[in-house]
């Protein structure tokens, strides 16, 4: 896999690092994405730290702060601990962008139907915008999960504002 495909995900509570698709398979289109508020961009994640691209984004969205996560039993001080937090469903109030710079990673994220959609990502940068939305007269809050695939050695850059 290069850069990022989405799908609806089946109701299996097996291992969280499986595809877990539904047969036959439901794709999820760019244009879905977007109108829950995720949106993804395929960068040279060689360059991250001279990118015009990249930098082109933090500019546009104002954000200021960036820092360098490995997540891989050799480099990340309680690995075992710190990846199950990333099965765990959590809220993020504000713009998240996540740029993996090598391996791969799922991103979990529910649509406005309450449905579960898997994001595989590898060497892009995947923003989710996090914000209040209204449907059918309630309030919700976008919601994710994240599991990072233990057989890869992914790098994973945050910017926040």
């Amino acid at each position: 896999m290069s850069g990022m495909e989405a799908w609806y995900m089946d109701e299996s509570s097996e291992d969280q690092r499986l595809p877990h698709r539904l047969n036959p398979n439901q794709p999820v289109s760019r244009e879905q994405l977007q109108n829950i508020g995720v949106y993804y961009w395929k960068l040279n994640a060689d360059i991250y730290e001279n990118d015009p691209e990249l930098q082109k984004i933090r500019e546009e969205r104002g954000y200021s702060f960036m820092d360098i996560i490995t997540i891989h039993p050799d480099k990340l001080p309680d690995y075992g601990n710190k990846v199950k937090m990333f099965y765990e469903e959590h809220l993020h109030l504000d713009d998240e962008i996540r740029y993996i710079l090598d391996g791969s990673s799922y991103f979990d994220v529910r649509d406005k139907d309450d449905r579960w959609i898997r994001l595989a990502v590898s060497k892009v940068v995947r923003l989710r915008i996090a914000i209040n939305r209204s449907y059918g007269g309630r309030q919700e809050v976008m919601s994710s999960s994240e599991t990072a695939e233990s057989s890869q050695l992914t790098n994973e850059v945050s910017l926040q504002r």
